[in-house]
């Protein structure tokens, strides 16, 4: 071990290397409720991409497994180390390094947050449209799980908003890929290969990302229904009225009552709707005209009535805020309240209604309670199960997948597979296509040395 910590003090200086005891307890986890916390051998901050080229130097030659870390806020486990690892962490490498309004992108390093992005984006009339629901996240943690969030139904996820990277190759050599366009046809994309790989192909050390214009007007619309499948059922015919929501957020009777009373507001519903409300869509509109967005939300009104929500209500800018807020926060009210693990499976939006039915048997039939919140208008769902015995859990959890899969969705929506949904994500995924992401694997890193515990056994 003194070797090794002499090694890596060679490459970024001794005060920047701590090993053993000495590595900090939250080095070692996510917020993943299932994946076992495992300190690492080495705890590396390095300050450039030259550094992150010295330590994978270091690690391949000795043979060492290296997780990259960004702000620890991850939901699957995708950033806990080998006990006998590396953990690199990005926070030294913290600078938005230009942020230009002519191109609208920004070049920033791994290790800023989302909320010093878009507040540095805001002084130019901009912002970054990833809201993953924690806006402590780093951009480069983002990048590794392709986040997505309540904006995605308007703006996409993070795939669609980095248009380049420099990156880190386990040789230690340092690539770039992209630029500050939006469209290339110049051979394979290693951008975009490299957006959700979760660490495991190479280390990201900067990213040119697409800015947004910042609308100077905002609306929510609440409108409660008599069933979770009637508010999913919704939304296709929503979205086909010509309208484009900034968020489209479905939320459960359990889930809104805890959410509420954990941030302690209230929404103005009277009790008559409240109490036969199973369901709830909130639709948050936006236009840079205070005129157009009025429009829209008559429009939105209106067809949500058609659509046979029990009634529509308008919030007041400080109770949207608050429902916007605590939404994002839901995993935190779930973890509060026992929840025992949380996934985020993703459907086709019309595929939803299905989705929420096949829930409602398996929480029944397994004596579980299944909770959930979710972005309505993109598919994604989060599932919030309270089964405390680990074998009902599983069976639980397989039938929730099995039942996502065959409706064409996927395990995860945007909290990547990590450790803590690998064993699912194996199980349904095509085995031609696991069996050529670990081809591609082998070609980025031979010696399994990036992640080794992530996407693959």
């Amino acid at each position: 071990m003194a070797d090794t910590v002499d090694l890596l003090a060679g490459v970024v200086g001794a005060r920047h290397v701590l090993s053993g005891d000495a590595v900090p307890e939250e080095y070692g986890h996510d917020e993943s409720l299932t994946a076992p916390a495992r300190l690492p051998a080495h705890l590396v901050r390095p300050a450039s991409a030259a550094e992150v080229a010295g330590i994978l130097r270091v690690a391949g030659a000795l043979r060492l497994p290296v997780t990259a870390r960004g702000a620890g806020t991850g939901m699957s486990g995708a950033c806990v180390p080998r006990a006998d690892g590396i953990v690199v962490s990005f926070e030294r490498m913290n600078r938005v390094l230009e942020l230009d309004p002519a191109d609208q992108v920004a070049v920033v390093q791994p290790g800023v947050t989302l909320d010093e992005l878009d507040a540095r984006a805001a002084e130019a009339g901009l912002c970054y449209p990833v809201r993953p629901g924690e806006q402590s996240a780093s951009v480069g943690g983002t990048i590794a799980t392709n986040a997505g969030g309540m904006y995605a139904v308007r703006h996409g996820v993070t795939r669609h908003h980095v248009l380049g990277v420099e990156a880190v190759l386990v040789s230690g050599e340092i690539v770039r890929s992209g630029g500050r366009y939006v469209k290339t046809s110049t051979g394979y994309d290693l951008t975009q290969l490299l957006v959700g790989s979760e660490g495991t192909l190479a280390l990201v050390t900067e990213a040119v990302l697409r800015l947004a214009p910042r609308a100077g007007h905002t609306a929510t619309v609440l409108a409660p229904f008599g069933s979770a499948e009637e508010v999913s059922a919704a939304v296709p015919g929503l979205l086909g009225a010509g309208l484009a929501p900034l968020a489209l957020e479905y939320v459960d009777l359990l889930t809104m009552a805890a959410i509420t009373a954990d941030h302690d507001f209230g929404l103005g519903v009277p009790d008559e709707v409240r109490d036969t409300a199973l369901g709830y869509l909130a639709v948050v509109l936006e236009d840079h005209s205070a005129g157009r967005l009025e429009e829209d939300v008559e429009t939105a009104g209106e067809r949500l009535l058609e659509l046979g929500a029990a009634d529509v209500y308008v919030l007041p800018p400080a109770a949207a805020r608050r429902l916007t807020e605590a939404r994002e926060h839901a995993f935190w009210t779930a973890k509060a309240a026992g929840a025992d693990d949380v996934v985020d499976l993703v459907v086709p939006r019309s595929s939803l209604p299905g989705l929420l039915a096949e829930a409602d048997v398996v929480a029944r039939e397994s004596g579980s309670v299944v909770t959930g919140c979710g972005h309505a208008g993109d598919g994604n769902v989060h599932l919030a199960v309270f089964q405390p015995d680990p074998v009902a859990r599983d069976t639980v959890l397989r039938r929730l997948f099995r039942a996502g899969t065959a409706l064409g969705g996927a395990v995860s929506g945007e909290h990547g597979v990590g450790m803590a949904k690998k064993r699912y994500f194996l199980e349904f995924t095509d085995p031609a296509k696991v069996a050529l992401m670990r081809r591609i694997k082998q070609a980025f890193d031979p010696d399994g040395i990036l992640n080794p515990d992530v996407l693959f056994d």
